[in-house]
């Protein structure tokens, strides 16, 4: 598969996630993420449960990598790849570094909070033990349209009728 089709599908485990919330007070914030075997299948496919869980660690590439190890029998997920929807935070950067992730795919980067490029580059962080190859950019637009209509959406439902 295509780094974009890949992107497809994190996209579709994005809006599930934030489908599942949606008639709670505080849904899932639309983040998806899949990941590749070294074949080129799919191993793990995960979208953000943080406010479903009530757990501040279920984050999307969180999931996912929880999956992958499980289906694999192995933590090491070397030879994987890596793809979703807006860059990794710091918590799933160090995750990804410590799973042996061999090649990192992002669609939206997160100029507050990301830590593979923007505000951080913890996947590429020469000092540590290991570096994940990173790709920017696939299908940018559409991952950052579906965050954007999210949180406007969101600030729309704040709002206090006059």
């Amino acid at each position: 598969m295509t780094d974009d089709e890949l992107m497809g599908i994190a996209l579709d485990e994005a809006r599930a996630a934030a489908e599942i919330g949606s008639d709670r007070a505080r849904p899932d914030v639309p983040i998806g993420a899949v990941v590749v075997g070294p074949d080129g299948g799919v191993l793990a496919r995960a979208g953000n449960r943080r406010e479903a869980d009530e757990d501040p660690t279920a984050h999307a590439e969180i999931l996912a990598l929880r999956e992958a190890a499980r289906t694999t029998g192995r933590w090491n997920l070397t030879g994987c790849t890596l793809v979703v929807t807006l860059e990794p935070c710091t918590m799933c950067a160090g995750a990804i570094v410590l799973a042996r992730i061999g090649r990192v795919v992002v669609g939206a980067r997160d100029p507050k909070a990301g830590a593979a490029g923007s505000l951080y580059d913890l996947v590429r962080e020469p000092r540590l033990n290991h570096r994940a190859e990173l790709t920017v950019g696939v299908r940018e637009t559409e991952c950052g349209d579906l965050l954007r209509a999210f949180f406007r959406e969101r600030r729309g439902q704040a709002k206090c009728p006059r």
